[in-house]
């Protein structure tokens, strides 16, 4: 059997796993507006070469694949509908038998302090210049809402969003549609600072939410893209990597969209409660 068929294999099974731990009642999930992101994920623009990215937080170790329940099942079947995602290499790729899980299962290994130069940086770019859906957790770790920094408003705050985000929509030949998402409650499914085993096994009756933004405009994407962008001095189909400045920028819109996104939806604490 074929690795491409062993992945459909894996993708699906999860997937359809992940989706009846919601149809059986272990726990109960409020979808907002998935629309948005189906409307994404078929459009015709994807045969071109424009891909999907969805942005959320990262509350728990089941945010990914737990999430993708919500999908219709057939969704599970084809790699159109189906994410790319970045997970850590020290946490999913411990041993053989979870690399090769994580790998059929379209997680690319990344590895925290290696920068946003890394390989798995790059397969990102590559999969969204073939119109593929690629997934971000922005903070690039869990930071549960108890931890969310309070400014003396008392209002919390989405901690700070990795530069890699920047570069992975940056530099896509095609500028993608990038999609806020906020996740809600699967802190109270997984909480952290738990003692083992128990913090290898989530909390029945948990009542999660995902909700979708709209895409973030594409005049906003360009403006942050462009502004003191060097100038290429030989013209190019791929886009002018950016500098600091640059990148910074644009993630820090991205970031924007998505805790405005949690704001609207969960107002000062940024979640559901316990």
């Amino acid at each position: 059997m074929t690795a491409a068929v062993l992945s459909k294999l894996t993708v699906a099974g999860v997937g359809l796993i992940c989706k009846s731990f919601f149809n059986l009642g272990f726990c109960s999930v409020q979808v907002n507006r998935l629309d948005i992101l189906l409307d994404a994920l078929d459009n015709s623009d994807r045969n071109n070469g424009k891909g999907v990215v969805t942005v959320s937080n990262h509350i728990s170790t089941l945010d990914d694949p737990l999430t993708w329940g919500i999908l219709p099942s057939r969704c599970y079947f084809s790699s159109r509908t189906t994410r790319w995602a970045l997970g850590a290499s020290e946490v999913m790729f411990t041993n053989p038998i979870f690399s090769t899980f994580f790998r059929l299962g379209q997680t690319l290994e990344t590895f925290r302090g290696q920068g946003i130069y890394q390989e798995s940086v790059n397969t990102a770019i590559s999969k969204l210049d073939q119109g593929a859906w690629v997934h971000l957790f922005g903070e690039g770790k869990v930071n549960q809402p108890s931890a969310y920094p309070v400014d003396c408003e008392g209002l919390a705050h989405l901690p700070r969003f990795k530069w890699g985000i920047g570069r992975i929509v940056s530099e896509s030949i095609h500028q993608p549609v990038v999609i806020p998402m906020w996740l809600a409650g699967y802190e109270n499914l997984m909480p952290e600072g738990r003692t083992f085993p128990y913090k290898y096994l989530p909390r029945p009756g948990a009542c999660l939410s995902v909700t979708f933004g709209d895409p973030i405009p594409a005049t906003e994407l360009s403006a942050a893209i462009e502004a003191q962008a060097p100038s290429p001095i030989v013209a190019s189909p791929l886009k002018v990597p950016l500098g600091d400045a640059q990148r910074s920028k644009l993630t820090a819109l991205i970031h924007s969209h998505v805790e405005r996104l949690g704001r609207g939806a969960y107002g000062k604490t940024l979640s559901l409660p316990p």
